[in-house]
């Protein structure tokens, strides 16, 4: 009589002639690929995205006016910052501070004025004409997002190379598109703990073991499954199912590794260091995010909104328009000094840009905040502004980045780029040039069609 486990054994012997050199040609085209793409010169070990989507007003925040008319001027002033003649908003005392640190650029722009287009094109280097308006779900027809490109020239550790915090773009059912690795499959999106409020699905990844399942049983069930599935896949060709072996094997190290659990823990953290960071969403998201590229992480993406406790309403609340139900129909310049905008930012991101200096890591960690644009120059009806893609402001910090320096300008109203303009493809190339990889390295898509991942030059004066 054949026992279940001499089959598997069987089974076993089997799946190990048939499928050990496929796996060991793609181990070795891996390697090989990440160790083309590490030998830039880039200083940035990792980088850290603050993705301010909805759009913070350039005017409001890191290229005051002071001098525009009424109408246009912001109602916040300018303040000195460490670094003399570089001033910004009143509202971000602390990360004046800061400013020796920073580069700010002044002078990105690109045409489009819809949230949707403008968030692709800024989280993947790419326009996109085909997105649905409003809400456009993401699919593996999408160009991949910055930590997906970076997560596939990076070797396999505890935890993925790309994690999104708190969680993705999207409301209403729909994730966006740009915030995932689209045509490059699976097996390099970015982890994500929490799926988007309004959208009715379970976190696509987790740390939790089922009930009854402790991490021995799980190695057991790994293995078991590695065998029979492998077979079968070989046996089917299955198209649809490539990619998923790494996928799983990522889910099964982050499972069975303390480090990638420890990184989650804020409680590990000082109370006087959280309390600098600040005791809310944002701040932890900061905290989580140094943690998360000091356990390994190349690029953590954290993706600023708000969830309206009034109805639970998804709040892009850097699109301060004004006048929002959810929130009371407050002006937007209430908005901007609400808990959810300027005062955690300043809170949040000196923190950050201190922290990293004080433990030796600022070199070697990328710093960028942006949002999908700007805002309009035109202050409307409710004491807001609106979207604006023909110019905006960026502040770059670390991995290499010279602080202490403003880049490019905008003309008196902050309306459009003066000198030196930068487009979104310069700046993904800017921020890739910074991690080592050179804009010029190439993904394919499921077609094996060619891609640079950026089209666009590093701005070499900023380094």
């Amino acid at each position: 009589m054949l026992h279940r486990r001499d089959a598997m054994m069987r089974l076993g012997q089997m799946g190990l002639g048939a499928l050990t050199l496929p796996q060991l040609l793609q181990a070795e085209s891996d390697r090989r690929r990440v160790q083309s793409a590490l030998t830039g010169s880039g200083k940035a070990k990792a980088c850290i995205l603050v993705y301010l989507w909805g759009g913070p007003p350039q005017q409001d925040t890191l290229d005051p006016k002071p001098e525009a008319p009424e109408g246009i001027r912001g109602l916040f002033p300018p303040i000195d910052t460490a670094v003399p003649g570089i001033q910004i908003c009143d509202q971000l005392p602390l990360l004046a501070q800061q400013t020796d640190k920073t580069a700010i650029i002044r002078s990105l722009s690109h045409p489009s004025n819809n949230h949707e287009p403008s968030v692709y094109h800024t989280l993947t280097g790419r326009v996109n004409n085909t997105l649905a308006v409003p809400r456009n779900a993401r699919n593996r027809r999408d160009f991949p997002t910055l930590g997906s490109i970076v997560g596939y020239f990076s070797p396999p550790g505890s935890l993925p190379a790309s994690v999104t915090i708190p969680r993705p773009i999207g409301h209403d059912g729909v994730v966006y598109s740009g915030t995932h690795a689209g045509f490059l499959g699976p097996k390099y999106d970015p982890l994500e703990t929490q799926p988007p409020a309004e959208v009715k699905e379970n976190a696509p990844h987790s740390f939790e073991l089922p009930p009854g399942v402790d991490e021995h049983r799980l190695q057991l069930r790994y293995g078991l499954l590695n065998t029979v599935e492998g077979i079968d896949r070989v046996m089917q060709q299955q198209r649809a199912t490539r990619g998923l072996d790494s996928f799983r094997e990522q889910a099964f190290r982050m499972l069975t590794s303390p480090d990638a659990k420890r990184a989650f823990k804020l409680d590990d953290e000082p109370d006087r260091l959280r309390d600098r960071y600040g005791r809310n969403e944002y701040g932890e998201c900061f905290l989580m995010a140094r943690r998360l590229v000091e356990s390994g992480v190349r690029l953590v993406t954290f993706t600023w909104y708000y969830v309206a406790p009034k109805d639970g309403n998804v709040l892009n609340v850097w699109d301060n328009h004004g006048g929002t139900g959810s929130i009371n129909g407050i002006t937007g310049y209430q908005m901007l000094k609400e808990h959810y905008c300027l005062p955690s930012l300043d809170r949040g991101l000196s923190a950050l840009l201190e922290d990293l200096s004080d433990r030796g890591m600022l070199d070697s960690t990328l710093v960028a905040a942006f949002g999908e644009f700007g805002r309009t120059p035109k202050i409307n009806a409710n004491a807001g502004r609106d979207h604006w893609g023909p110019c905006q402001s960026v502040l770059l910090a670390g991995g290499g980045i010279q602080g202490g320096q403003v880049y490019g300008s905008s003309d008196d109203h902050a309306a459009y780029p003066k000198t030196k303009p930068v487009s979104v493809e310069d700046l993904h190339a800017t921020m890739f040039q910074a991690m080592g990889l050179n804009p010029s390295l190439e993904i394919h898509d499921s077609e094996n069609r060619p891609y640079r991942i950026s089209e666009g030059n590093p701005i070499h004066e900023l380094f």
